[in-house]
């Protein structure tokens, strides 16, 4: 059903502290949930076939529990070890979610969650991964989820592709009125879809609103949305809404996207609110990455900010 993490191939030596006093951000990784701390699940759902750029199959998840091992578990701005506090409950990789029986597979992983998680963090994967991982865990049945997705592109394409899930999930059910996608980009879209999205009443935010607003205010408005009347939350972070300068990993970023700070502050904001039960980050082929991997080591980054704005939740 799935398959354990793992070496990535040609992704060079990632240095551990053996320090005990600089504890490596991979320590907060458990095969089971931790007592007395906020359990934040974590597994991999590596979509590829359908992308509509070709990439490679190489692991993403894998590269990113990896890249954990460069940082530390201290927040300096909150002055909180997230190791005292939280731990990375890992469920391991869904075996070939494009495959044949692959929606089965993810349906099975998410049922084997602790009952106890304050959130789940999806490593993609391509954008394939949102469709997949919002559809096992509600069951399909949309009554009371909300989605925000901060994305370049609307995802309203036809087909089944990773250019697709947003319009997939309003066809399987969700309400496009407490769907948000902040981001959005000039010349990244159609008018077509963009009509789409409209008419069926799908908040946009574009990205010169969310910059003339704010990345934090933008956080919060898209979850006040997305969970009016008590929904849960589903947060998709797709890493081509950044600029193509620092995600060189990432096939269909260009210039001008979002700043990496800009990109970790948002993912701090969303995440600090208690209806956001899940987040995924999407849309990195670690064969494309630069090599610095600083596609990886931002992606690894903002798994470490969702954690430290579910500790956010408990001040």
């Amino acid at each position: 059903m799935t398959t354990r993490p793992g070496g990535v191939p040609n992704m060079g030596h990632v240095a551990t502290s053996s320090d005990p006093n600089w504890p490596p951000a991979s320590s907060l990784i458990s095969p089971r949930s931790v007592p007395g701390r906020s359990n934040v699940g974590l597994v991999g759902v590596a979509t590829h076939a359908t992308s509509l750029s070709a990439r490679s199959a190489l692991s993403t998840p894998q590269a990113l529990r990896r890249a954990l091992g460069r940082f530390s578990t201290w927040s300096f701005s909150d002055h909180v070890d997230l190791g005292e506090h939280l731990a990375l409950v890992d469920y391991g990789d869904v075996d070939n979610p494009d495959g044949k029986g692959g929606p089965r597979r993810v349906r099975e992983v998410v049922a084997s969650f602790d009952p106890d998680l304050e959130m789940v963090v999806v490593l993609g994967g391509d954008n394939a991964a949102t469709w997949h991982a919002l559809r096992a865990m509600s069951a399909q049945n949309y009554d009371d989820w909300g989605l925000v997705t901060l994305d370049a592109h609307l995802d309203m394409r036809e087909g089944v592709s990773n250019g697709s899930p947003v319009r997939q999930l309003l066809d399987d059910g969700l309400d496009a009125r407490h769907v948000v996608q902040v981001g959005i980009g000039d010349f990244s879209n159609s008018p077509h879809y963009a009509r789409r999205a409209l008419e069926l009443g799908v908040s946009v935010i574009a990205l010169e609103e969310l910059r003339s607003t704010g990345v934090e205010e933008t956080a919060r408005r898209a979850i006040e949305v997305a969970s009016e009347g008590g929904r849960r939350v589903y947060v998709d972070i797709d890493l081509d809404v950044a600029d193509r300068s620092v995600v060189p990993g990432c096939p269909a970023a260009v210039p001008g996207g979002l700043s990496a700070s800009e990109l970790r502050r948002f993912v701090r904001g969303v995440t600090s609110e208690r209806s956001v039960v899940a987040i995924d980050l999407t849309e990195i082929d670690v064969a494309r990455d630069s090599a610095d991997e600083r596609t990886v080591r931002l992606a690894a980054l903002l798994v470490l900010e969702a954690l430290a704005g579910v500790r956010r939740r408990g001040t």
